[in-house]
């Protein structure tokens, strides 16, 4: 694995005690700075249990987590992380609920609160700082929790299947908000989730999770940025079958997790 990596996985194996078998099952993957990785697999399969392996919030059984080459022990300040649901504080205006991460280690100074102002523009929500997060849409929700995983300026993004629950214009639109503020950042991000369009969307590469294993790992052939309406071309499409082939193939008849994990 490249020592230089945003993330790095090496032989990551995990087993929820009472198991049979391993729901995370030697698992290798690296992240390169500043890229866009997605994870893509049917419901249950282990992804979940790998991204929260990554950000420190499950420790493995066997293998090795590095974050920026240093090993993970824990949550880390270097690492976001955006839940299925907002998870927002319904007591707390929109901005503290996106000054929560600092809040939690020290009194935000003026300087914290300009830079979750300014993140709150980026997303368009500059007008909302003072709101509370029931009178928010599902999408507009989904942007304070983007802005709340941002605001420590981490070099990992982690999400989990964030906007699985919006209707598809919105959806596509944080999609390109996503992008925008990892390419603006230099982030880099893991993306977990069952949409087959969503991964060949956001990710520079894609894997494919069964059984707990890696069965597919590669490169999505489009151009990044992504231009508007790439969504509906034939490349793109194109992209969107191959991933579909890839999760459709017999976990025993794919490659080893080992095979294609070069960053």
């Amino acid at each position: 694995m490249p020592s230089d990596a945003a993330l790095a996985l090496t032989g990551v194996r995990y087993r929820f005690p009472g198991d049979a078998a391993a729901t995370v099952d030697g698992v290798d993957w690296a992240i390169p700075p500043g890229a866009v990785h997605c994870l893509l697999g049917r419901s249950g399969c282990g992804k979940t249990t790998l991204l929260k392996i990554a950000a420190g919030l499950i420790v493995p059984d066997e293998g090795q987590v590095r974050v920026g080459g240093t090993i993970v022990r824990g949550p880390a300040p270097r690492i976001g992380f955006v839940f299925q649901a907002p998870t927002l504080l319904d007591w707390l205006s929109v901005l503290d609920n996106v000054l929560l991460p600092v809040s939690l280690k020290r009194r935000p100074r003026e300087a914290d609160r300009k830079a979750a102002r300014d993140l709150l523009a980026t997303m368009g929500l500059g007008s909302l700082a003072g709101r509370h997060p029931a009178t928010l849409s599902g999408g507009q929700q989904s942007r304070v929790a983007m802005a709340r995983a941002l605001i420590g300026a981490p070099d990992l993004l982690l999400l989990d299947e964030p906007f699985a629950a919006l209707d598809a214009l919105t959806r596509e639109e944080l999609q390109d908000d996503l992008l925008h503020l990892c390419a603006a950042r230099g982030t880099a991000a893991l993306f977990v989730t069952h949409d087959i369009a969503e991964a060949a969307y956001l990710g520079d590469r894609v894997g494919v999770m069964a059984a707990g294993r890696l069965v597919h790992e590669a490169a999505v052939p489009l151009p990044r940025p992504r231009p508007p309406g790439i969504r509906y071309t034939a490349a793109f499409g194109g992209a969107c079958r191959s991933l579909r082939a890839a999760m459709d193939a017999p976990a025993m008849d794919a490659p080893s997790p080992a095979a294609g994990c070069a960053a």
